[in-house]
């Protein structure tokens, strides 16, 4: 699409005005006739000087000012209806609390200094206090909208000042070039660098000042409650933000929850000067990288990381953080907290953490749960480390936004932006990237670099291109907000279900020292933006086909329940394949029907085993029958399982393929380029079994037929070697298609072709043996007879 035409969609109406004129830069340059096909080229080519001064003149000193002076006393007027919503807000404020009891003569709080506590100005009634805020409300809905289009309207306007400089020096620049003027000039009118941070933040703690008192969820004193220690368990969905959408992004979550900041000793609201915090972690594993395979491959894994707030020069509280993933997805952690001072000796394992097990014990006692959780987490994690060789090997920096309301963590959201991946580890002992007797790079830490890390080596540093959003809901809350759903499901943002900041960059920067890589590495080249219609036709389609899914599947399903969903109480179905994949808030109507059909047979078993068929009844059974039963009901030949056969209801027909088959096949990358690098491992061994048997026949003489022989066939099994690869590769590429279950296994082609060097090598061997035995007697031979022949020659004594 022509520049021309996204400037044109991407105008904001009540700024039209306002925006470059990009037409008539496009007509001062004459572009339509410099064209190669146009009658005037010949005119077009006589660009004058008077030519590029109305140019350069409109560009930088009329539209360039234009959009600058515009852009200023946009925000400034932004920041003054902001400030003019605070005033309006102070009365409410500084009014009695409505928490409080509802103690309507209660004191005002402290540092209002508008004098209200003595009757300077009046108390508003609550239905004034009510009235205020909805005003407010609306105001700030309008002045979050405008700070969103006015972001999108320097980022346009900078394109388009490229875009015009870019098209004049291709164009007209053989004798001036606009670009380093304007450079110039938009370094001193920055309408692109403007931070909107402190606006948003301060539009942040009104949100979530209103909708505490609408709600009537108002925290007191405006303050965070602290994190729960139970074992809460959360939903966690990871989302990439393009950055173009991120400004975007943020105003549509702080609109519903506050923005936070975090402080190495408490959590509290942000304030308008308060700068986002750097986050710093760096994650540990051995030369071999057997931490990140575990992770990549989505087994049992662990990983092991240190993480601290802001610079490591102002001396921030370390944290050793350990985090278990299990196979069933549960997950445990253990997390400690330590100085600088005591890191490597505690990597080291010579620091035990005596004092803190101490001081913990003097307060909760010896024997106290906590206390020997507290030591188990010290053992686990040194052992660990021990184990398993883990050094630091990655450095994570990145700058994080929290979203949370007060006291309420039923839902969170975090979302990190410049986030950068270095290089930590010192593998290479000849070349160490950091000291190996320390555990950071020093030069990093000592000097106090920041984002973009401008000093750090090429080959050391990646830059992820998006920002991260993560949205934790916790698990007990089942019901998601609107407005959750909405932007998940938007097209602001691209799911990324099993992102790892660890992988991820053990994957960019040791791309040389690992084998297996992340699905997703793909997908960084390719534009995640999507186009808002395209986006929502595409998640209603989605929405449909699940629900065509399930009643297609509730429409087959029996009433056998799973054992889990008995435990808890639910009434999940099964799908074709066994697994229970519709919750029981879907009834579709078929099974009403069956429901009559079936009623003798699930009366006539116990409450906690209806619909499950009973070993006794049935016989005794060998345990693959009883787990083919199990899977597959209608294959059963008892006469159970034939008398729960029922006639499918009006409107279904019988599924021709699996679900598991249906919909379009998606196959991690891994799997592919393992296919991949077999096959380019077969033809590897057949270009050097071909190099070595045309070598040996070119150096066999016309009379050496052995090794001639031999040659041809070490020919003939390179020829097998790569017909068996391409094979392979074939076939199994068909399988994966497939999604078939058959075992991926091919060993014919490996024992045949070291069978066929095996023999070729003991023939090689006895073919020479030979011949050098028979050399040995030809020889033994010639000097024989040259003995006879000189002995024969001798003068005999007799003689003389």
């Amino acid at each position: 699409m022509r520049f021309g035409r996204t400037l044109e969609l991407a105008v904001y109406a009540p700024w039209r005005e306002q925006y470059i004129d990009y037409a008539k830069l496009k007509k001062l340059l004459r572009e339509d006739e410099s064209a190669a096909n146009s009658p005037d080229r010949q005119t077009a080519e006589q660009w004058t000087e008077d030519d590029e001064g109305d140019f350069v003149a409109e560009l930088v000193n009329v539209q360039l000012e234009k959009v600058h002076a515009f852009h200023k006393e946009t925000y400034d007027q932004l920041r003054d209806r902001t400030a003019k919503c605070e005033q309006k807000l102070d009365a409410v404020a500084v009014s009695p609390a409505n928490g409080a009891g509802g103690k309507e003569n209660e004191a005002p709080a402290e540092g209002s200094g508008n004098g209200n506590g003595n009757g300077k100005k009046p108390v508003p009634s609550e239905e004034e206090k009510s009235k205020i805020m909805k005003d407010v409300l609306s105001e700030l809905d309008k002045i979050t909208k405008e700070t969103s289009e006015l972001e999108k309207y320097s980022r346009i306007n900078y394109s388009g000042f490229l875009k015009a400089a870019k098209k004049h020096d291709r164009k007209r620049g053989h004798a001036y070039r606009v670009r380093p003027l304007l450079q110039v000039r938009l370094a001193a009118l920055p309408f692109n660098k403007e931070d909107y941070s402190p606006l948003l933040y301060r539009l942040s703690a009104m949100y979530n000042f209103i909708r505490q008192h609408l709600d009537g969820a108002e925290t007191r004193g405006m303050s965070i409650s602290e994190p729960n220690n139970g074992k809460e368990e959360y939903t966690s969905h990871r989302f990439w933000v393009h950055p173009e959408n991120l400004l975007e992004v943020k105003t549509i979550i702080l609109r519903r929850l506050p923005v936070l900041v975090y402080n190495p000793q408490t959590t509290k609201i942000a304030e308008a000067n308060q700068p986002n915090p750097s986050i710093t972690s760096i994650y540990f594993d051995n030369p071999g990288f057997s931490l990140y395979t575990q992770k990549v491959d989505h087994g049992e894994a662990t990983s092991l990381r240190l993480r601290w707030y802001g610079q490591l020069n102002a001396r921030p509280e370390i944290y050793v953080e350990k985090k278990t993933v299990r196979d069933d997805d549960t997950a445990s952690e253990d997390r400690l907290a330590m100085k600088e001072k005591y890191v490597q000796q505690f990597i080291s394992t010579e620091y035990k953490m005596d004092k803190q097990i101490q001081k913990l014990s003097d307060r909760a006692g010896a024997s106290s749960p906590e206390v020997k959780n507290f030591k188990t987490a010290v053992d686990d994690i040194q052992e660990l480390i021990k184990s398993n060789n883990l050094q630091p090997v990655l450095r994570a920096n990145y700058t994080r936004t929290a979203f949370q309301i007060p006291g309420d963590d039923r839902v969170r959201v975090s979302l990190d932006t410049d986030l950068a991946f270095i290089r930590e580890d010192a593998i290479d002992t000849d070349r160490p990237i950091r000291d190996p007797d320390s555990w950071h790079r020093t030069d990093i830490d000592s000097n106090g670099l920041e984002y973009p890390f401008s000093s750090i080596r090429k080959g050391e540093i990646s830059k992820f291109p998006f920002a991260l959003l993560e949205i934790k809901i916790r698990s007990a809350d089942r019901k998601r907000s609107a407005w959750v759903k909405d932007l998940m499901s938007s097209h602001l943002v691209k799911e990324a279900p099993r992102f790892s900041k660890f992988v991820h960059g053990v994957a960019l920067l040791f791309e040389d020292y690992v084998n297996t890589f992340p699905f997703w590495l793909s997908e960084m080249e390719t534009d995640i933006r999507q186009d808002p219609q395209a986006a929502f036709e595409e998640e209603q389609a989605k929405a449909r086909k699940e629900r065509d899914d399930e009643f297609a599947v509730g429409s087959l399903l029996t009433t056998k329940p799973s054992k889990s969903s008995l435990r808890s109480g639910s009434k999940a179905v099964l799908s074709p394949v066994g697994s229970p994949n519709v919750s029981s808030s879907f009834q579709p109507k078929s099974l009403d029907a069956r429901k009559s059909n079936l009623a003798p047979v699930a009366e006539s078993q116990p409450a906690d085993t209806a619909g499950e068929p009973d070993d006794d009844e049935t016989g005794t059974r060998g345990a693959a029958t009883s787990k083919l039963t199990t899977l597959f009901p209608s294959f059963s030949t008892s006469k159970y399982a034939r008398s729960r056969r029922t006639a499918l209801p009006p409107g279904v027909s019988k599924p021709e393929t699996w679900i598991k088959d249906s919909g379009p096949v998606k196959v991690e990358a891994k799997v592919w380029l393992a296919n991949q690098r077999t096959f380019i491992k077969w033809q590897h061994v057949s270009v050097l079994l071909g190099t070595l048997g045309l070598g040996l026949y070119n150096a066999a003489g016309v009379d050496n037929n052995v090794a001639r022989g031999l040659a041809v066939v070490y020919t003939l099994v390179a020829v097998f070697a790569g017909m068996w690869g391409y094979f392979v590769y074939m076939w199994r590429v068909s399988l994966i298609k497939g999604r078939s279950g058959k075992d991926f296994d091919a060993v014919a082609g490996p024992v045949i072709v070291c069978l066929g060097l095996g023999v070729a090598l003991v023939l090689n061997f006895v073919f020479k043996y030979r011949a050098a035995i028979e050399e040995r007697q030809d020889n033994q031979v010639a000097l024989n007879a040259v003995s006879w022949n000189q002995t024969a020659a001798m003068p005999h004594f007799g003689d003389l």
